[in-house]
């Protein structure tokens, strides 16, 4: 679509023969999937007749920035705008409505419409039902929708019911592995991305599989490596800064964990772990809060993070003088791959006197149950102390975070 533009073989592939119904582009990460699905667009915008037409992503902001920001950057804001206040769009002068799927409420959003054309960014995050409504939406004549995706379990409904349907539907599927991007990548980048990824996510965005997330979420923990004795620090060296993260609980447990940051690395320092149930009394806000400036004493800590859900103790907090506290980025998901990618990479290590931080490493397993639905979730059993870790871990060194302070 654009001269002088160099295409991969699956990129070509799909502007060739991406022509069904329903066009699915999935596989693993930066791979060129996406950045075809921009040309698609335009193909879309010259082919199909006038008609209402539609940009879904989970949220408006991950389509922005997805989809609409890099479409700016590759062909001008003069020919793709921001997302006005309506709720809309103008992709070289053709108005697309915008919505986002990020839950079952979402489906009003489309209720009623009926669309010439739909594009879709990040369809595994969305609801089941937000899909089956769009089904019903593509009702006009050649109607086509195209959407891109990481490969999630076996089980999910859109590789059940929609790409391992072809035959049946009118779907074409496109699958694409990270060594497609040898066009556009360089060779280092590609072996530094591989190398960052391990066991089920390396399958995933790496190979570009549907496969299960089965047995240990951090099946590369290993308690040589990562449970130290003294903090990672050369003679003389301190650490940058220190924060806290906090699992709250009153009627269960309540656990905090002091993290030290040098650079890239991290490293658990120490653990608060109350178990209500195992004491048989509970604590109140205030006694956490006292508790938690014992836990702190002397430490000079930049910032707290707690799980938004915690409003009670946070406001407990602000009230006693912790200016510092932070709502905690707490993606699961997201949250687990930082956290692996970290443990793979040696970045993360606990000391050996956080009991409670190290029991949870051989316990923390995926729900096989929820797996057969089609659903990536840990096992909601001994996880207080990997869920504070994951709030610290992810709230500093998730992807978001560091493209933010400019560390990616």
């Amino acid at each position: 679509m654009q001269p002088g533009r160099i295409y991969s073989p699956k990129q070509a592939n799909v502007l060739l023969n991406a022509n069904s119904r329903w066009n699915i582009l999935h596989g693993a990460v930066r791979s060129g999937k996406t950045h075809i699905s921009y040309d698609l667009i335009l193909k879309r915008i010259i082919e199909l007749p006038d008609g209402p037409r539609w940009l879904i992503g989970k949220t408006e902001r991950t389509l922005k920035r997805n989809v609409l920001d890099p479409m700016r950057e590759r062909y001008g804001s003069k020919y793709v705008s921001n997302i006005y206040g309506t709720g809309e769009c103008k992709i070289f002068g053709k108005r697309f409505y915008v919505a986002g799927a990020n839950d079952e409420r979402s489906v009003q959003k489309i209720q009623g419409a009926g669309m010439v054309y739909a594009y879709g960014d990040e369809i595994t995050t969305w609801p089941r039902s937000f899909f089956e409504m769009l089904k019903s939406r593509l009702d006009k004549p050649n109607a086509k929708f195209d959407g891109t995706c990481n490969p999630e379990g076996p089980y999910h409904w859109l590789k059940t019911d929609v790409i391992d349907k072809k035959g049946v539907l009118d779907v074409k599927d496109f699958h694409f592995e990270l060594d497609d991007g040898k066009y556009f990548l360089s060779p280092e980048f590609i072996e530094n991305l591989k190398k960052e990824y391990t066991g089920v996510w390396y399958k995933r965005y790496i190979q570009g599989l549907w496969v299960l997330a089965e047995g240990a979420i951090y099946d590369m923990w290993d308690d040589v490596i990562h449970v130290i004795d003294k903090p990672p620090l050369s003679e003389g060296e301190t650490a940058d800064y220190y924060g806290v993260s906090i699992d709250y609980g009153t009627s269960s447990v309540c656990t905090f964990g002091l993290y030290g940051v040098k650079g890239n690395i991290c490293w658990q320092e120490k653990e608060y772990y109350y178990d209500a149930v195992r004491a048989g009394r509970q604590k109140t806000d205030q006694d956490y809060s006292r508790d938690l400036a014992q836990f702190v004493d002397g430490c000079p800590v930049r910032v707290i993070y707690i799980d938004p859900s915690a409003t009670s103790f946070r406001a407990q907090l602000r009230a006693d003088g912790f200016y510092q506290v932070r709502h905690a980025n707490n993606e699961v998901i997201a949250g687990i791959q930082t956290v692996s990618k970290m443990l793979k990479n040696k970045q993360f290590f606990i000391m050996r006197c956080c009991k409670e931080s190290i029991r949870e490493k051989s316990s923390y397993s995926w729900d096989k149950k929820k797996q057969e639905l089609g659903i990536d979730e840990p096992i909601k059993k001994d996880d207080h102390a990997s869920d504070r870790e994951r709030y610290f871990l992810h709230s500093e060194f998730g992807r978001a975070k560091l493209l933010a302070v400019g560390r990616l």
